[in-house]
């Protein structure tokens, strides 16, 4: 079980790496909106405002720290869940955003957070 050591803490690794960036997402949402409008949203800018920032950044906050109590406590099958189920909501928020509402084209921006939530 050596390799399953291994791949436990390459993910412990993983989402410590995914919690940090999202904290430095949530931060700038927080600050400033035009963030969203400037790296995500760029299909209709219009769309952002202050609230919806806010909204975006307190959800991402949410998730990192719920992937970083995975990382501790990786071992927690229902945490291990939950912070998957994260994962699945940011990938459906996207691609919906993408391909439905046509708010995300799809840029580096946007790609990034797709590659992430489907990792």
């Amino acid at each position: 079980c050596v390799e399953m050591g291994r791949f436990l803490n390459v993910l412990r690794s993983w989402l410590v790496i995914v919690s940090v960036i999202a904290v430095g997402n949530s931060v700038q949402s927080f600050l400033d909106h035009s963030f969203l409008s400037e790296k995500l949203y760029t299909g209709r800018p219009d769309f952002v405002n202050g609230l919806q920032a806010r909204t975006f950044g307190i959800w991402t906050l949410l998730s990192s720290v719920i992937r970083c109590a995975c990382a501790i406590d990786i071992q927690n099958k229902t945490l291990y869940h939950i912070t998957l189920g994260t994962f699945v909501l940011a990938l459906g928020h996207f691609l919906s955003e993408a391909f439905i509402y046509k708010t995300a084209p799809l840029t580096i921006g946007v790609m990034a957070p797709l590659i992430v939530a489907s990792k």
